[in-house]
């Protein structure tokens, strides 16, 4: 929770793209992660080359990433003590377009020095949602907020400064902040430090949402008080290590001088700076062989319909419950579109989706739009493989729906948990052949199969996903051809 405590990215040095299957598939989940190190400190989306994003340039032009970080830092909020946040990322990296985690931006180069970006991203500032220290007790809970956000970036010989500014568009804080950033890149070999300096100056509607407390909030112990406007200071390193092109290890520390109407606020116990600290690991997906647009790149297109389930993502995948909803018998629909990454013939491959998913509500609530984003690997490396094709998948992304739904808000309800249109998305699946099953060379990349569309918060471990511990699952059939 502190506010901007990172460099936005290390220039892109990585040696000549090598072939992916030189990395065996057993290690790619651990190294999912293109970018972990986002984060440390708090405070929002960041543009891919611009400003204070750590994550941009992790990862070349049309590829992609996964991973995960944990960031560690001192709570401002009094008797909260030490906060630890796990951090997924999810990465894709365009021309014009990409990816961070909580970050998703357009970016337009100026020049070879000069960049602008437009984003929107999600502010990693908040209540804890368990363990509530006695300082907040009674009060409204503070969520995380989604931004708009205007960036631009000049780089010098010596270094680069940036200027961003964000605006809370969820009706959250209705507050804003503007950043100014000072970054220097040093590094031998595989190691690459990035020494940072930021001047964040937040109004008042942020800090007061954030650290104020409201006349009706207040006690014999909290009064009410206003945290006001002011300017916080931080000062920071970064570092990445490559382990090979694909593989990334990240860490940081930095420490944040905040205003004093922060650290005078009653719910706040913080004496001199707040530390922070993260560390992580990356796995890059990156075309092979390099992917040319104009050339034409083969398509994957999956419809799929299904209905809300009353198991659990585990057992589900295990076969050993398959059951539907009864009431209410929610019900999905949706059309993927996927763009292979690799392809190995004989086993598996990479393929990075883009879907849309209308929820279907049965009146219990207005039907609304789901948009999924997923990096997916595909095995189908079995005896009988050519004989009948039979492909196990495994897609895990980021799923952001215009309503929570009527399935997912009942479910956390009954158990008093929060939750978040924001969450995590895996879609297991397991499809064969219909061209292998009908004797049709024609439909040999066209499959059939069922899967699950699984939303949920990590068990309450991610602060980008409001610490949601639960979701939801639908169960579904499906139909997908390579064009």
């Amino acid at each position: 929770m502190a506010f901007i405590l990172e460099y936005r990215g290390f220039p892109r040095t990585l040696p000549a793209r090598h072939d992916i299957i030189a990395t065996p598939p057993h290690r790619i989940a651990a190294r999912l992660s293109s970018g972990v190190a986002l984060i440390l400190a708090v405070a929002a989306f960041r543009p891919a080359l611009a400003t204070s994003d750590f994550l941009a340039d992790i990862v070349g032009t049309d590829s992609a990433g996964l991973g995960a970080a944990l960031r560690v830092e001192q709570s401002l909020y009094r008797g909260e003590g030490v906060r630890l946040d796990l951090l997924p990322i999810y990465l894709y990296e365009g021309e014009h377009f990409y990816l961070h985690s909580n970050r998703l931006g357009l970016k337009f180069d100026l020049d070879p020095r000069r960049r602008v970006d437009v984003f929107v991203s999600r502010r990693l500032e908040s209540f804890p949602v368990s363990s509530v220290p006695s300082s907040l007790a009674g009060m409204a809970t503070r969520t995380t907020e989604s931004e708009a956000g205007l960036s631009f970036e000049q780089r010098f010989g010596w270094g680069t400064a940036f200027v961003e500014y964000l605006r809370d568009t969820s009706h959250t804080s209705g507050g804003s902040e503007a950043r100014l950033g000072l970054a220097w890149e040093t590094g031998r070999g595989g190691l690459k430090l990035a020494p940072y300096a930021i001047l964040a100056a937040r109004d008042a509607k942020l800090n007061d949402y954030y650290y104020g407390v409201a006349p009706s909030e207040a006690t014999a112990e909290r009064a009410a008080y206003s945290a006001g406007g002011g300017v916080n200071g931080t000062v920071g390193v970064n570092a990445r290590y490559d382990l090979t092109p694909h593989w990334h290890l990240l860490a940081g520390l930095s420490a944040t001088y905040w205003t004093s109407g922060v650290r005078n606020s009653p719910i706040v116990d913080i004496r001199g700076v707040q530390l922070a600290g993260f560390g992580g690991f990356a796995y890059e997906f990156e075309p092979s062989p390099a992917r040319r647009w104009e050339a034409g790149t083969p398509l994957y297109v999956k419809i799929l319909y299904g209905g809300a389930s009353t198991c659990n993502l585990l057992p589900i995948m295990e076969a050993r419950c398959g059951t539907l909803a009864t009431s209410p018998r929610t019900a999905i629909a949706a059309v993927d579109v996927g763009v292979p990454f690799y392809e190995n013939p004989d086993k598996w491959s990479f393929v990075g989706y883009v879907g849309l998913l209308h929820h279907d509500e049965r009146d219990l609530q207005p039907d609304f739009w789901q948009v999924n984003a997923y990096m997916k690997v595909f095995y189908w490396g079995f005896p009988w493989r050519n004989s009948v094709r039979t492909r196990v998948g495994l897609g895990a992304g980021l799923s952001y729906a215009q309503a929570v739904p009527f399935t997912e808000a009942t479910s956390q309800a009954e158990r008093g948990r929060n939750t978040s249109k924001l969450l995590q998305y895996l879609d297991p699946t397991i499809d064969v052949s219909v061209g292998d099953l009908f004797g049709s060379k024609k439909l040999h990349e066209t499959y059939f199969g069922f899967g699950v569309s699984h939303r949920s918060g990590i068990f309450g471990m991610a602060q980008l996903f409001d610490n949601v511990n639960g979701g939801s699952n639908y169960i579904y059939t499906y139909v997908e051809w390579k064009m």
